[in-house]
């Protein structure tokens, strides 16, 4: 089992200077130099990108649907170096409510666990097939109010990593939380991220 070091790409306009920022999650067996690319489709202005990196360049070992006990210590640490990144944003004068967050796969699975853990008004925040975590969820760990932040999940159907059925318990768990969610379904879609769902990102998310 691992632990992530703090390593941390920052690119996009300089945090001092932001308006906004955005933090980019990689998925397994990624890296935060690839998921960056993406963030070239997004209707982002005067925004920092920020990406941190996974030691092994995976967020925890298993399966995301795993008793979350299998992917500790790796998981809780994964978290922390969200929960860096964040607090380096706010530090920097740029406040909750400008902070957006994106992943893919596993990365779009910390996403939504780390927003769902320190709900509050965020930019908003865009899930790239991916689910809350655990084989049950653990609705104890989820705290706060999210005050209407827009979350979008994206997801295939059938997917061979996320089933249909988690990103709609995961919906209706943040939506409980007062996140204003939209569900796109892509029926027989690989495991990738397609245009109409970026293009889907800056309509529901990006420009807000």
């Amino acid at each position: 089992m691992y632990t992530h070091s703090k390593n941390i790409i920052t690119t996009g306009t300089p945090l001092a200077q932001a308006k906004g920022a955005l933090v980019m999650l990689h998925g397994r067996g990624g890296t935060a130099q690839n998921i960056i690319s993406l963030a070239g489709g997004f209707d982002l202005e005067d925004m920092a990108i920020v990406a941190p990196q996974a030691t092994n360049n995976s967020w925890y070992p298993y399966s995301f649907m795993q008793p979350v006990a299998d992917n500790q210590p790796a998981l809780d640490s994964a978290l922390e170096v969200i929960g860096y990144a964040v607090n380096e944003i706010i530090v920097a004068g740029i406040p909750a409510n400008k902070i957006y967050f994106t992943g893919f796969s596993q990365g779009a699975c910390l996403t939504l666990e780390y927003i769902a853990r320190n709900a509050q008004r965020y930019g908003g925040a865009v899930a790239f097939t991916g689910g809350l975590i655990g084989q049950q969820l653990a609705t104890a760990n989820y705290k706060g109010d999210f005050n209407d932040t827009p979350v979008l999940i994206n997801t295939g159907d059938p997917d061979p990593h996320v089933p249909l059925s988690r990103v709609e318990e995961s919906a209706v768990i943040l939506k409980s939380m007062g996140a204003n969610v939209t569900v796109k379904v892509y029926n027989g879609r690989p495991h990738t991220i397609t245009q109409p769902e970026i293009e889907l990102a800056n309509t529901l998310v990006f420009a807000q």
